[in-house]
């Protein structure tokens, strides 16, 4: 493949992909099924606290 075409892939489609995969993994923590996941990561500094 010459530079012109993987430049123009890059451009269109690659942009596209990059812009996909980046929400992706924007909304993936959002998920109702990570709740659970997610208030056990939060919680987890408080895990050996004393005072609670």
């Amino acid at each position: 493949m010459s530079y012109d075409a993987l430049r123009h892939f890059a451009d269109s489609w690659g942009l596209l992909a990059m812009a996909l995969l980046f929400l992706t993994l924007i909304a993936w923590p959002f998920r109702p099924s990570a709740r659970a996941r997610n208030e056990e990561a939060a919680n987890m500094i408080f895990k050996d606290d004393e005072h609670g």
